[in-house]
């Protein structure tokens, strides 16, 4: 999955960014799981990408006060 744009994340409705936070753990957990059976390499920066993205989305959400 593509890095998410702060830019694009500000734009998005509270429903949508909950939305969105529920997709990226969804998949950061799949990631996890494929990396502990050894099929993709702990270290492939997809893991940390998925954790970043889900950063940016919570820090939006906060910034917009939907999360207190």
């Amino acid at each position: 999955m593509p890095q998410v744009k702060t830019r694009v994340l500000r734009e998005l409705e509270p429903e949508q960014l909950r939305d969105r936070l529920f997709e990226l753990r969804g998949e950061l957990s799949k990631l996890k799981n494929t990396a502990a059976r050894g099929m993709i390499q702990k270290n492939s920066g997809k893991i940390r990408r998925a954790r970043k993205s889900i950063a940016r989305v919570l820090t939006v959400m906060k910034q917009k006060a939907v999360i207190e």
